[in-house]
């Protein structure tokens, strides 16, 4: 049974804490998928693999940390060698739409998106992708059959808990397949609140270390996400030295677990760690 909500999960290596280090590439898929040309004011996501993702891959190399880098197959597509290149760093590459796609889609026209972007990531990087975010937070009730097919391990969507638990599949708890909780709306875990002008990075940074330390407090389940683009994001120089300020922060705390989404999710799925069943919840199972 999983950990009643009083007591603290288990964690890899016996951690206090674990911390999961995400990258949401979003080049230049963003504005195609939106049918707009990415040139002028629409450019920034040039911005990823130009220059942010590679900030990113200097910060995490200095902090000696492995991230999980979700990567949309357009991108993949136009920066292949900059994909290789986070593999050959040691980092995850997982999947993350085609264009970033944010309308409604039909079943058969998620599937062959879902299927084109996989072929492209495995194609790229030597390996088939094992986990999954939804761009724009598209999610349907069938995608993740879709997944389970395709050989996933995990996807990294929903926002509705504060530890792993099954994904749902075909309205069932799947003991194949592990959600990661992206609670991005806090807006404490990503970096939307640089998004908005007026907002300095510093003051953002004093909202992650709070975040972090409650969590580290509570239950020990820490997922931020990060957007290399200019324009938006973490990319530029003075929001990626606060992303740096932040794992020197994390760092100094004892007993955290810094981990890569497919590791963290195959030791989930083993079913002595409590993850295998549905959380309580009011209303029923997920």
């Amino acid at each position: 049974m999983p950990p009643a909500s009083d007591e603290r999960p288990q964690w890899p290596d016996g951690a206090k804490c674990i911390a999961a280090i995400t990258v949401d590439w979003d080049g230049h898929s963003l504005e195609v998928g939106r049918d707009l040309e990415p040139v002028g004011i629409r450019a920034a996501g040039g911005y990823s693999a130009r220059r942010g993702v590679h900030r990113m891959l200097d910060i995490f190399g200095r902090h000696e940390i492995a991230a999980t880098f979700f990567v949309p197959g357009y991108d993949a597509e136009q920066h292949a060698n900059g994909v290789r290149e986070l593999i050959a760093a040691g980092h995850e590459v997982g999947a993350h739409g085609y264009t970033h796609e944010s309308g409604v889609l039909g079943r058969e026209e998620e599937q062959e998106l879902l299927e084109r972007s996989h072929a492209i990531l495995s194609d790229v990087t030597g390996t088939p992708p094992v986990g999954w975010r939804s761009p724009s937070g598209r999610k349907t009730h069938w995608t993740t059959s879709v997944l389970r097919r395709l050989g996933y391990i995990y996807e990294s969507s929903d926002k509705d808990y504060e530890r792993p638990y099954p994904t749902v599949v075909e309205g069932e708890p799947s003991t194949e397949m592990i959600e990661f909780p992206n609670n991005t709306l806090g807006p404490g875990l990503d970096d939307a609140p640089l998004w908005t002008a007026g907002v300095a990075p510093y003051e953002v940074l004093d909202l992650w270390k709070a975040e972090f330390d409650a969590i580290y407090a509570d239950e020990g389940y820490f997922v931020l996400t990060f957007h290399p683009r200019a324009g938006f994001g973490t990319g530029t120089p003075a929001r990626a030295h606060v992303v740096d300020e932040l794992l020197t922060h994390i760092r100094a705390h004892d007993g955290v677990h810094f981990t890569r989404f497919d590791e963290l999710a195959r030791w989930c799925l083993e079913a002595d760690h409590g993850f295998l069943d549905p959380p309580a919840r009011i209303g029923g199972r997920p």
